[in-house]
């Protein structure tokens, strides 16, 4: 009897192992948040092992379910708990030549600037598009996941569709987006204000979560004179004895910043043809010690 429960549960954490990295996928899309992420798997995993499996037709369709509706529920409650973040909050970096899984199906949904406007929506609206663009669920198996109907998981696609359009601008390539990186990180480096206003958009803006921990702005800057200025006031201990390594994070290209062996920041830029419109300050360390294996 004991080898049978034993063999049933290896049976349940074999098919739990094959499906997980899209369940850890989608909770990460849906979260921002490699931990949190985890912390929802962990709750599926143990719901997995209490449930009656012998009734389950699909398990991959079941688990995915159950990972969807934890993470609308832990969403919520992240939204609540941001609004008393110290300084603004930025999804936590995955470094994807690390975890190539997690884009392996799709990549859509995945760059932290997409993260970052997805908090805009609601937790229904951003399950259903991360399910959609992500995943290419069929609408009807959104509806049952999401516990809506066709007509409404497709209006909740369409919008998010619509919402992020607007925002979001035509990227550059990425031999661009490497130049510009570099040059971005050369005249920050040398505290250069010229070079650096040459290089931003007109409405550049700048986001820095500290989290209250590391030193960074608390609020958002905009414009370039004024962002230059406040980059070369950091300048001085900022960049002192840091190692720069280039990495895909969350997909894109960023650039990963270590002093003495450990990781203290990581910047991601998000460019147009008009230049530099987005930079991206990740220096929290409880963020970067979670989602970086190099840190």
């Amino acid at each position: 009897m004991e080898e049978s429960a034993s063999a049933t549960l290896d049976d349940a954490a074999q098919v739990f192992a094959q499906v997980r990295p899209r369940l850890f996928g989608i909770a990460y899309r849906m979260l921002g948040s490699a931990a949190d992420a985890e912390d929802v798997l962990q709750e599926v995993w143990l719901r997995w092992q209490k449930a009656d499996r012998s009734v389950v037709e699909n398990p991959a369709a079941y688990l995915a379910t159950t990972t969807t509706r934890l993470a609308i529920n832990a969403t919520r409650t992240a939204y609540a708990r941001r609004e008393t973040y110290i300084g603004p909050w930025l999804p936590e970096p995955i470094d994807t030549t690390a975890d190539p899984q997690l884009g392996a199906e799709r990549a859509a949904a995945l760059e932290v600037a997409v993260l970052m406007l997805l908090e805009k929506l609601t937790p229904t609206e951003r399950a259903a598009y991360v399910l959609r663009e992500a995943f290419d669920y069929p609408y009807a198996q959104i509806a049952d996941i999401i516990q809506t109907t066709e007509v409404t998981a497709r209006q909740y696609v369409s919008r998010a569709r619509k919402h992020l359009a607007a925002e979001k601008r035509k990227p550059v390539s990425e031999a661009e987006q490497k130049k510009l990186l570099s040059a971005f990180l050369a005249a920050a480096q040398a505290g250069d204000l010229p070079a650096l206003e040459q290089l931003f958009a007109t409405d550049v803006v700048s986001y820095s979560d500290g989290g209250g921990v590391a030193r960074a702005a608390r609020s958002a800057i905009y414009g370039g004179p004024t962002l230059a200025k406040v980059i070369r006031a950091y300048q001085p201990f900022f960049w002192t004895d840091a190692d720069i390594v280039y990495t895909q994070v969350n997909g894109s290209l960023a650039a990963v910043l270590s002093r003495d062996g450990a990781v203290y920041g990581v910047i991601s830029l998000t460019t147009t043809d008009e230049g530099i419109d987005q930079i991206l300050w990740m220096l929290n360390p409880g963020k970067l010690t979670a989602a970086l294996p190099s840190s």
